[in-house]
């Protein structure tokens, strides 16, 4: 990777921190051993996973056996979701989730639909957050579960995930959430949360990729999705990725320890970037709510600007960022997210999502603010 880039696009994936990687080597070559095999090296392996899968339920508040490993958190909303729902289609065929959820959890919820499931898609407000109100008027005698993102991966506005979690329980209604953004920023424990399942991915928070975790409550039924072997308490087949698993565990390891120290940096950069940004160039738009959300997140559309052609530019000066919409064949789809918040067409095509992480520097964001400022006047005119 060239050293003068500038990073700006940790909701879409981070960097393997030094000490994650460093516990991870010796699962590559040296301790290789199937975890599934009678042998020693193998069992050796297993007890390794036992170990990390019980540092990973205590962070969460979990039970071990509450802890399933995936490759994904797209895998892991596909398990949860589709599991959950055809368990229990005999009780009820109603779920509740949001306009502005990830695709892994809008795409399964079409496929569910096919199968005779009923989706309730609540309509946010206009700072991304859902009214309560909303949501328990849309509980029916047949709802069997309602699934809210924690955080959302555009906008950063965090859901008010308590107070769901309790009208669920009230309702003995399985309560998921999409987590994969919220966890490494925000401290969750399931059982405070009242969550019964929850999705999360290891590379969000500098572990690596291609691993996933899904929290599954032991008393809330479900379904296994991927056929073949017996591993994951017969739940999810597939030989277990080992280095993948000690890297999780130590990933979330250390997030959860400098949680404190890490929002309160990239917070300070956050704060510093939208100031300048809305002092410094007009007819711009911050959205989501200012408050409730992430500390790294800033989601901002430049009227009269083509977000594509933003990123562009930007690339050119060695800044990664990314836009809040979807890219197909050179054209800029507007965001599903904005759209659902009630930003226009137009200024949807112009957002500009930054998502700040622990390597950047203040030093970066007045090069970022100074580049915007200079591409956005440019394009404008």
């Amino acid at each position: 990777m060239n050293m003068n880039v500038k990073y700006f696009d940790h909701a879409a994936t981070t960097s393997v921190d030094e000490r994650v990687l460093k516990e991870m080597l010796p699962y590559f070559s040296e301790n290789y051993g199937n975890p599934s095999s009678v042998y020693s090296i193998g069992k050796e392996n297993k007890e390794i996973i036992n170990i990390y899968r019980m540092k990973i339920a205590n962070i969460l508040g979990a039970r071990v056996n509450e802890i399933y490993f995936t490759s994904c958190g797209s895998e892991s909303d596909n398990l949860i979701l589709k599991g959950i729902a055809f368990a229990n289609k005999n009780i009820g065929n109603h779920i509740i989730t949001t306009q502005i959820e990830h695709p892994a959890i809008l795409d399964t919820c079409k496929f569910l639909e096919k199968f005779g499931f009923k989706i309730t898609y609540l309509k946010p407000k206009e700072n991304g957050i859902i009214d309560i109100n909303d949501l328990e008027k849309s509980i029916t005698r047949s709802t069997i579960l309602i699934s809210v993102m924690f955080a959302n991966n555009e906008i950063g506005t965090i859901q008010p995930i308590k107070e769901i979690g309790e009208i669920a329980k009230k309702n003995k209604i399985f309560f998921h959430t999409d987590a994969v953004q919220a966890i490494g920023n925000v401290d969750i424990n399931v059982k405070e949360y009242n969550i019964d399942a929850l999705s999360m991915s290891a590379h969000k928070f500098y572990g690596p990729k291609g691993m996933g975790v899904a929290y599954i409550n032991e008393n809330v039924p479900f379904m296994r999705m991927q056929d073949g072997g017996h591993q994951e308490r017969n739940k999810r087949a597939g030989t277990e990725n080992v280095a993948g698993i000690v890297g999780t565990g130590k990933a979330l390891e250390i997030a959860t320890m400098e949680l404190s120290k890490y929002n309160t940096h990239i917070k300070k950069l956050r704060d510093f970037y939208i100031s300048e940004i809305m002092k410094r160039i007009k007819y711009v738009k911050l959205n989501g709510d200012l408050e409730k959300r992430l500390s790294g997140n800033a989601n901002i559309s430049f009227s009269g600007v083509d977000g594509s052609l933003l990123l562009e530019e930007l690339d050119k000066k060695n800044i990664c960022a990314s836009s809040g919409s979807a890219c197909s064949a050179g054209l800029l789809n507007p965001s599903h997210v904005l759209l659902a918040i009630g930003v226009p067409k137009n200024l949807a095509r112009s957002s500009l999502r930054i998502t700040f992480g622990k390597e950047n520097t203040l030093e970066d964001t007045k090069y970022l603010v100074d580049n915007i400022e200079e591409i956005v006047n440019r394009l404008r005119h």
